[in-house]
């Protein structure tokens, strides 16, 4: 998925591309046997669960964060995160929701807070922002899930 073409317009390419594969995965969701769980693996997988997998949660990473994952408010009306100056009710959790070369749109996940053996991990939320991809260097995956109301 990394390769060297420099012929992209986003210096990112290396994301850019592993967050088209997943956007198209989850466009197409459908659950396969787990195997490899690299960001970039060809399915959405389901784990333990017995709902369809159609979000592959990720994390993201800026050259300034200095390890710190972005995060994000969870809603329109929350102005702040934590850790960024700044207070509310903010999550690091994210649903890739669409790319166009180097900007991507994510919409962001809250923790589900009726968290019980089986239950999926994540809710979505109304929150969306977009993102250059160059300001991105690194992104960390979570584990295939279903998230409602996408």
């Amino acid at each position: 998925m990394c390769n060297n073409d420099n012929s992209r317009e986003c210096g990112g390419g290396c994301i850019a591309e592993i967050l088209e594969v997943i956007n198209i995965l989850q466009n197409n969701a459908e659950c396969a046997e787990t195997c490899l769980e690299t960001c970039d693996r060809g399915f959405l997988g389901c784990g333990t669960t017995s709902l369809g997998c159609n979000t592959r949660p990720i994390m993201l990473y800026t050259n300034c964060g200095n390890g710190t994952p972005w995060s994000m408010p969870t809603a329109k009306t929350t102005a702040n995160c934590e850790g960024q100056g700044i207070t509310g009710t903010c999550s690091d959790v994210f649903r890739i929701e669409k790319i166009d070369g180097c900007c991507a749109t994510f919409r962001v996940l809250a923790p589900n807070p009726e968290i019980s053996e089986g239950v999926v991990p994540y809710v979505s939320t109304n929150s969306f922002f977009t993102m250059n991809l160059n300001c991105c260097c690194c992104i960390r995956c979570l584990q295939d899930t279903f998230v409602e109301c996408i």
